[in-house]
């Protein structure tokens, strides 16, 4: 069956709503006129063009072949019937396969995301996306080109237990649509929407740098599995929202944004001779350090806690 990627449309889609944004705030909006600046919108656009660019030579090699590999290797064709090597029938496309897909999607998506939050070597990568100070459509944009190479890893999983490789990434290019459009201020609070979707507010949520606000919300299309796994947190209007990271680049150059936690991981890992210690700072969670000099979102988030209660007594 041949589909064709959401993505091809979006992309323009995507350069039309971030100038609609962009006029909007610079000639409507006092309040925001400074939602953009001209150079971390260059800088967003560079990155994202990148993206656009090694993202289908990329994916072709990496989850194209690579799904259709896997897809083939566990869904041998027996007696002229596409076959899972677990015994049942691959899937096809009927509407509730499609229904299947986008959740099983959106599960594995929430895991990724997460996972680069929670490893460092992932998190330089992606906090590529969280590098700005500013929360804007042109932010969406602003992607690692790095985590193109490991992403289509995390997916895998699906086209090897039946799922075909065309769908797989027709749902992604679906996902990828939505969180473009939670990267808005203009959205308030939906009501009853707010119960199952991730939405904008929630969103903001997820790109702030207040202590109780690092590394929630990391859904795609619903909030369930944050809620599950314990990562979930509304929006909250009496904090003044921060965005960006805590240690960022302080730079508008797009290499400098895409590399610097890189040499901060590699400087990291010369502060100690102890083996552990260097493995940690690659693939530990971000902030961590052998002798307590950074704390990671965790230690941050429980001092916090432990600084108001100490307030209440």
């Amino acid at each position: 069956m041949d589909l064709t990627n959401p993505l091809v449309y979006g992309v323009p889609c995507f350069l039309g709503l971030i100038l609609v944004e962009l006029t909007y705030s610079k000639t409507h909006d006092h309040d925001k006129k400074d939602l953009y600046k001209w150079k971390d919108l260059g800088a967003s656009v560079f990155m994202g063009v990148g993206s656009a660019i090694l993202g289908p030579l990329i994916k072709t090699v990496f989850s194209i072949v690579l799904f259709h590999y896997v897809y083939e290797f566990f869904n041998p064709e027996v007696n002229g019937v596409r076959t899972n090597i677990m015994g049942w029938q691959s899937f096809g496309y009927a509407w509730y396969i499609w229904l299947l897909c986008q959740l099983a999607d959106d599960y594995t998506y929430y895991w990724f995301h997460r996972q680069n939050h929670m490893v460092r070597a992932l998190w330089a990568a992606h906090i590529v996306h969280h590098s700005s100070d500013n929360f804007n459509l042109g932010t969406a944009v602003r992607n690692g080109w790095f985590t193109l190479l490991y992403k289509p890893l995390f997916y895998m999983w699906m086209p090897a237990i039946g799922f075909p490789p065309e769908m797989v990434i027709v749902c992604l290019g679906i996902e990828a649509l939505w969180q473009f459009q939670l990267h808005s201020v203009y959205i308030p609070k939906m009501g009853i929407i707010e119960k199952v979707f991730n939405t904008h507010t929630m969103h903001q949520v997820h790109h702030a740098k207040n202590v109780e606000y690092m590394d929630k919300n990391h859904g795609g299309f619903l909030n369930i599995f944050d809620k599950i796994f314990g990562t979930w947190k509304e929006l909250d209007e009496n904090i003044e929202v921060q965005y960006g990271v805590t240690h960022a680049p302080n730079s508008y150059n797009p290499w400098v944004i895409l590399t610097h936690e890189y040499k901060d991981i590699w400087n990291d890992t010369k502060k100690s001779k102890n083996w552990y210690h260097k493995f940690m700072y690659i693939f530990g969670p971000p902030g961590w350090s052998h002798d307590g000099s950074t704390l990671t979102v965790k230690q941050m988030q429980r001092e916090l806690e432990l600084n108001k209660q100490k307030s209440l007594t």
